[in-house]
């Protein structure tokens, strides 16, 4: 290939991948194309694509930065895939592919720099929580405490507020309260 080819390539790997910090690499070398094209089509509808890379291109390509040291040992035909809200939810959707395609192969990952290698790397990414699941989290736990103080304050009150509504419905009535001793 000729150098002017292999910029050609690498630019075009730039303008695809504009931006990302965060991909799932794979392989999917021994899957048919049907199942390929109905593959793409599905992680597609999620909004996640998928590029398949020259390794050496994609190195040189992407050196210094977070999608770099995820080439660094690795061999063989390559695909990135990126997009959705979150890396987490790309693994997720390709973890969840593998099980009627056995013929993916899971070769790394990364989150925020973080490199994730191989299947069991790939798999405990997906595992993590997505950036919305995170925050609903930490909400949770936020407002956890204050609602328990509000129902120790508001118990004591909403007996004392009951006892009153029955002493002004008695009243109301005309009945007798009883003294209390």
């Amino acid at each position: 290939m000729s150098k002017s080819v292999k910029g050609i390539v690498m630019r075009d790997y730039r303008d695809r991948l504009d931006g990302q910090e965060n991909a799932v690499m794979l392989s999917l070398r021994g899957v048919k194309g049907i199942a390929t094209t109905k593959l793409r089509s599905d992680l597609a509808k999620k909004g996640i694509r998928v590029v398949v890379v020259r390794n050496s291109l994609a190195r040189k390509t992407f050196e210094g930065s977070a999608l770099g040291v995820m080439f660094d040992g690795i061999k063989g035909q390559s695909a990135l895939a990126f997009g959705g809200n979150s890396v987490v939810e790309v693994a997720r959707e390709i973890v969840e592919l593998m099980k009627t395609n056995q013929e993916i192969e899971l070769k790394a990952a990364v989150l925020d720099g973080q490199v994730f290698r191989g299947a069991a790397g790939v798999e405990q990414l997906s595992k993590f929580p997505t950036r919305e699941e995170a925050i609903a989290k930490a909400v949770a736990l936020v407002i956890g405490p204050a609602q328990k103080l509000v129902a120790a304050v508001k118990g004591p009150g909403a007996k004392i507020g009951g006892i009153v509504a029955t002493i002004k419905d008695k009243l109301e009535k005309g009945e007798a309260i009883a003294p209390v001793s």
